[in-house]
């Protein structure tokens, strides 16, 4: 993908599309034929974030911080509690406050 290519590494590139596999209960970045994933579980109103997974060769590119951002945004807008058991969805909540009211507790 072009795009992917002229970001600088540590930056996000907004352009990249996350879609919500929702057979597989996970959010996903193709990015240059490889997919980045958050997995999750849904239990009524919560949605329980279980790891995420970036392709070795793609890391550093903010890829991981955009699907977890668009997970996020999903879980905002479909009012759910999130429930951060992957340790990078719980760092990145701690590094983005604006997401921390979706936290039971927060």
């Amino acid at each position: 993908m072009p795009a992917e290519k002229g970001t600088p590494p540590g930056q996000i590139d907004a352009a990249i599309p996350v879609a919500n596999n929702e057979s597989l209960s996970r959010f996903e970045a193709h990015v240059a034929g490889k997919i980045a994933f958050l997995e999750y579980r849904r239990t009524g109103r919560e949605i329980i974030f279980t790891h995420a997974e970036t392709p070795r060769d793609l890391e550093g590119r903010g890829i991981a911080s955009r699907v977890t951002r668009a997970a996020l945004e999903f879980a905002r807008a479909h009012g759910l509690t999130v429930v951060p058991l992957c340790p990078f969805v719980a760092w990145y909540i701690r590094q983005h406050g604006e997401f921390a009211d979706l936290v039971n507790g927060g």
